[in-house]
């Protein structure tokens, strides 16, 4: 019996060499086996059931908890496995991930590879069209030169023939064209068949080559050294070809460099400045950053910044300025020989009441004083009147009441003539003096017109002597200064009126040119409810015409309708011609001048630029303010009470008129503060704002709709109606008053001397008085008196006559007196008595 009997040979399981064959290669085509041992790693593989098997044994006991290293616990185990298998887990989800990721990019390289190709395969057809239309034209050049030279050798071939005949024989007869009917004739090859035949076979060739170069996609060496295929490029021109699409490609394409005028503003965002450019915002954001600029491309940027940055990308800069956008209003001059006779504007000017309206009446027979509120004249009106001679007159009508002003200096600035109206019974007044002065700012001509001298009062003499202290010298006292006596009322010395101002007319010899861009001054401007904004403009040069584009002052729009001053629709309206102008976008300011420009994206840049300096220009006047100013301007604000309104009047030049009368009200206690102005009806807008700032709401020739009423019936808000300005300005100011404190006003009413101090327990010291003067009072207030200086001032505590308290005590009677928490009294003191009365205070 041997010794392994009964038991396995001991070995290693998989762990033996194993030997094999290996052909191992060398140079020249040889070849060599080689036998080699591999080792076999070994593996070991756990037991099934060896963790269960090592729970079962409690751990350390048992064999199959030997497989594990000792000191390890199931549970820790159980975490490695767990963590082993979470590992493998990630492991597999990255090793997809990056398979999908490389799909993608494979993907994403195939399409670019696509795209690429398809560019190359377009340019190529392109090139190869090119191509064949040159060919076609060399071959029409070709076949046109060989046409000539055939038709030139059948011109000699008359001579020619018969030597051709006897030398050539039979064949040269066969050579002759033949009918196509004839028999032995051959179908031979006209030119327009060869012709056919040859492009048909071209066509083909160009085919399978087209065909040949889509599929080939590469050159080959066999392609390039001119095997099968026909006409080839040569490999410099393929080169050349892929270089050009590389650099398309990449966006890298040299081109010349267009170098262009940037016009350059005050202030350009770096996107602006691109685009002008017609350069990437992004090269233009990195050559600032080089500058060391940090911009994005909605910064702005100053001239100078902007500048540098052109010329870095070699443009040439025009600076122009903000203002440069009203360069499209004509402002050239008029030749003489379009210049042409206009008729004059004559403004009548004067004091109030003094007829200026009656006056205008009887020269257009019209009555238009009737129509005026209080019969006074509130707005600027416009009129165009024919003489008996044929002659058309302009006449502007100003108001006279203090309060318009600034209507009279726009009437003067606009006009030709000025007719200074002047009532024999009143003489010169201060609003004359005024529109005197007006008119001499103005620089025009004045005729005075002494009206009223039908009344019996009448003296024209002294308004003609009245004048000349204002350096106003009529003809009736040499002067140069025509004068004419009219009555209103008879119609006395209206014609000699209208002589002397067609006199004057033809002294000024007025022209303009009726066939430029109209250019007019707004005279006055409204909101209508039914047409919107209007604007009453005199027409100084130029004609207007209905479908003009125009800008005025802040404000733009397309001419709808033109409308004169009898109501009348027209299409026209030349030099000083009043019309009415609708189309507007808003309602302009009285005063402002009407330009016809070109295109309606010009008349909005150049409102668009003024409104942009109007605000500007008070933001500026509101930020010019130190820090003393401001402190002042609140204590000021502090110390005056201000009655707050909103004002709405039926047309501009009211609501200026009433802004500045209104601010005239006050003193250093009380102001009147015109919150907001506006043309057009009370809207819900200024109730609410009213009702915000604690004021009443003022309509001149306006009212409020229905919805501004049932807000201000709602919210309390009070809205006064006016017709006349100054029965305004008058309410105004009486309301204006009732926020000045009453005025204090003391009366003495008596003097008592101190004889002697005493003492009184409960009470204090009491003055033992003599009154000296008048009376003493137990309600009226005291001051003590010592060497005529005020020591306290207060009220009585105490009065007694005798031992009785007593309500006064008479001059030459003694008394009692303790002040009321004031002890330091001494003999001699005088106590003065006084009382105090309120009065109440007006403007």
């Amino acid at each position: 019996m041997s010794d392994n009997d009964g038991k396995k040979t001991l070995g290693l399981r998989g762990g033996g060499p194993r030997s094999g064959n290996v052909k191992q290669s060398f140079s020249h085509g040889r070849t060599k086996n080689v036998v080699v041992e591999t080792k076999r790693k070994r593996v070991v593989v756990p037991k099934p059931g060896a963790a269960n098997g090592a729970k079962g044994s409690g751990g350390s006991q048992g064999g199959s908890g030997g497989n594990r290293p000792a000191g390890i616990s199931d549970a820790e185990m159980e975490r490695r496995l767990r963590a082993l298998q979470a590992a493998k887990a990630r492991e597999v989800e990255e090793t997809a991930q990056r398979a999908a990721d490389e799909k993608a990019r494979a993907e994403e390289r195939e399409r670019m590879r696509a795209e690429k190709e398809q560019k190359e395969r377009e340019q190529r057809e392109a090139e190869e069209k090119a191509r064949l239309k040159a060919e076609e034209e060399e071959r029409r050049k070709r076949e046109e030169a060989e046409a000539a030279k055939r038709a030139e050798a059948a011109a000699a071939a008359p001579a020619a023939r018969p030597a051709a005949k006897a030398d050539a024989g039979a064949p040269a007869s066969s050579a002759a064209p033949r009918p196509a009917g004839a028999p032995g004739a051959a179908p031979g090859p006209t030119p327009q068949r060869k012709a056919d035949r040859e492009r048909e076979e071209r066509g083909r060739s160009t085919r399978t080559r087209d065909d040949g170069a889509r599929r080939a996609g590469k050159l080959t060496l066999n392609q390039a050294l001119g095997g099968e295929g026909g006409r080839q490029k040569s490999m410099a021109a393929m080169k050349r070809k892929q270089e050009r699409a590389r650099q398309k490609a990449m966006g890298t394409q040299n081109r010349e460099k267009v170098v262009r005028d940037v016009q350059l503003p005050e202030a350009i965002t770096v996107a602006e400045l691109a685009n002008r450019m017609a350069e990437r915002v992004a090269d233009v954001v990195k050559s600032l950053m080089q500058m060391g600029i940090m911009a994005t491309q909605n910064q702005s940027l100053d001239a100078d910044t902007a500048e540098m940055v052109i010329e870095e990308f070699g443009h040439r800069v025009t600076r122009v300025s903000d203002a440069d956008v009203e360069d499209v209003i004509q402002t050239a001059r008029d030749k003489p020989e379009d210049l042409h006779t206009r008729p004059p504007v004559i403004t009548i000017m004067g004091h109030v009441d003094h007829g200026k309206t009656s006056l205008l009446d009887a020269i257009r027979n019209t009555s238009v004083t009737s129509g005026e509120a209080g019969g006074i004249t509130q707005h600027i009106g416009a009129y165009q009147v024919t003489t008996k001679d044929g002659a058309v007159l302009t006449f502007l009508d100003t108001p006279g009441h203090a309060a318009f002003t600034s209507m009279r200096s726009r009437g003067a600035q606009v006009t030709d003539i000025v007719v200074l109206v002047v009532a024999a019974d009143d003489a010169v007044m201060p609003q004359t003096i005024e529109a005197i002065n007006h008119a001499k700012a103005a620089k025009v001509p004045m005729i005075v017109a002494i009206n009223k001298v039908d009344k019996h009062e009448a003296n024209p003499l002294k308004v003609r002597t009245d004048l000349l202290q204002h350096e106003v010298v009529v003809e009736e006292m040499s002067g140069d200064v025509q004068d004419v006596e009219v009555s209103a009322k008879t119609g006395k010395g209206l014609d000699n009126l209208l002589e002397a101002i067609a006199l004057q007319a033809e002294i000024l010899e007025l022209q303009a040119n009726p066939e430029r861009a109209a250019l007019g001054a707004v005279i006055e401007a409204q909101l209508d409810v039914g047409r919107g904004p209007v604007a009453t403009v005199l027409v100084q040069n130029g004609t207007l015409r209905q479908g003009d584009i125009f800008v005025v002052g802040e404000q733009y729009g397309k001419v709808r309708a033109l409308i004169n001053d009898k109501g009348e629709r027209v299409k026209e309206a030349g030099p000083s011609v009043p019309v009415e102008v609708l189309g507007l976008n808003g309602t302009p300011e009285a005063g402002d001048v009407l330009n016809v420009v070109e295109t309606e994206a010009q008349a909005r840049e150049i409102a668009e630029y003024r409104a942009k300096v109007t605000k500007d220009k008070r933001a500026a006047a509101g930020a010019a303010t130190t820090l003393e100013q401001l402190m002042k301007k609140a204590k000021d604000d502090q110390s005056v009470s201000e009655l707050p309104v909103v004002v709405k009047a039926d047309v501009q030049g009211s609501a200026e008129a009433i802004v500045q009368a209104l601010e005239k009200v006050g003193n250093d206690e009380v102001r009147v503060r015109v919150i907001h102005s506006g043309v057009g009806a009370i809207t819900e807008t200024d109730i609410g704002l009213a009702e915000a700032s604690g004021c009443p709401v003022i309509g001149f020739n306006v009212r409020a709709n229905a919805p501004a009423r049932g807000a201000a019936n709602q919210k309390g808000v009070e809205i006064r109606y006016y017709s006349v300005i100054y029965d305004l300005v008058d309410d105004v100011k009486a309301a204006a008053s009732g926020l000045l404190s009453n005025e204090i006003r003391e009366h003495f009413i008596g003097y008592a001397t101190i004889k002697e101090v005493f003492k009184v327990s409960n009470v204090g010291k009491v003055a033992g008085c003599l009154v000296t003067e008048g009376v003493a009072r137990r309600s009226a207030g005291v001051r003590l008196l010592r060497d005529n200086v005020v020591i306290h001032e207060g009220t009585l505590k105490t009065l007694k006559r005798f031992k009785d308290e007593v309500s006064e005590v008479q001059s030459g009677q003694e008394c009692g007196m303790a002040f009321e928490n004031y002890d330091d009294i001494r003999p001699s003191d005088v106590i003065e008595i006084f009382e105090r009365e309120e009065v109440e205070r007006t403007l």
